[in-house]
């Protein structure tokens, strides 16, 4: 058994961003309920119901985790979380600021690349995470690891990162200088031996490997940051492309809808959502291309059992 529980389904900056007037983050604020708010992207996932794992930790995490009753404290003890473990697919801000959410002296186990960990350990502020309680595993990419307990019990889950197309983070990027290694950017394939989950919540092109790794796929989480390659240039929030942002566009030739046509895949969601998305008004016609072409859009709360 596969418990999923979406933590948050929006990209950076959430939904409505904080400084964004765009018509649809009006909407939000105002209750539309076609548009409902939307936290930074993150899942929950657990083999027993009981003991969770976190795939990535946003700057939303706190009030995601008090969103979740599932994750509320649980027993007698003054301080306790069924949160046993952290999984990260990358080192963006939205990824791993969650991490400090985290500091209160709680046991709990945190696996990422070698990149990304040398950014936690370059940075001081994420020393609050003290090795007495927080044990930092590396985990090489291709190579499937255990998803255990603190004390050593195997959760029922193992999991394997593997490297997707993209870039490396925003405050890393400098000019011609923005490409990533095979460790810095990652899918993730979480297993109970028999069912399959992929979450891949950045990636900036469907490869041969990937579109073959994903073949019969339970269930897939994946990236649906821009409807159109150009939106962030077209609705003057940037200069980059999605692709040039490590993102592939979810509409267009070799874009997600396309590239998933051939895929076989058992359950689709768009996750990591931008402010700019017309997905996000779940009454939109892209909305309906994408729920026509077998789509789901993830909101936050959703909660899967596989």
């Amino acid at each position: 058994m596969i418990q999923v529980l979406v933590l948050g389904s929006a990209a950076g900056g959430g939904f409505p961003q904080w400084n964004s007037n765009g018509a649809r983050c009006v909407r939000a604020r105002q209750g539309d309920p076609a548009c409902p708010p939307r936290s930074q992207a993150g899942l929950a996932v657990s083999g027993d119901g009981r003991h969770w794992f976190l795939l990535n930790a946003a700057p939303d995490l706190r009030q995601q985790i008090n969103a979740s009753p599932a994750l509320h404290p649980t027993g007698a003890a003054a301080r306790s979380s069924p949160v046993a473990g952290v999984v990260l697919t990358g080192a963006e801000v939205d990824t791993i600021a969650g991490l400090l959410c985290l500091r209160e002296r709680h046991a709990l186990r945190l696996h990422a690349t070698r990149p990304v960990l040398d950014i936690l350990a370059a940075n001081p502020i994420f020393g609050v995470l003290s090795p007495d309680f927080v044990e930092r595993a590396e985990e090489r990419p291709e190579q499937p690891f255990t998803l255990q307990l603190p004390d050593g019990t195997p959760s029922g889950l193992s999991a394997t990162l593997f490297p997707v197309p993209g870039k490396v983070p925003l405050f890393r990027e400098t000019a011609g200088g923005d490409t990533a290694s095979d460790e810095d950017v990652a899918g993730l394939h979480i297993t109970d031996g028999s069912r399959s989950l992929f979450f891949i919540p950045g990636c900036a092109s469907m490869t041969d490997a990937l579109a073959r790794r994903l073949d019969g796929a339970d269930l897939v989480f994946f990236d649906g940051t821009l409807w159109e390659d150009e939106e962030m240039i077209a609705n003057g929030l940037g200069p980059k492309t999605g692709r040039r942002m490590g993102h592939m566009p979810v509409s267009g030739p070799g874009g997600t809808l396309d590239a998933f046509r051939t895929i076989p895949v058992g359950r689709k969601i768009l996750i990591h959502l931008n402010n700019s998305n017309p997905l996000l008004d779940s009454t939109s016609p892209e909305a309906e291309l994408a729920r026509a072409a077998g789509w789901e859009i993830a909101v936050d709360g959703m909660e899967i059992r596989l």
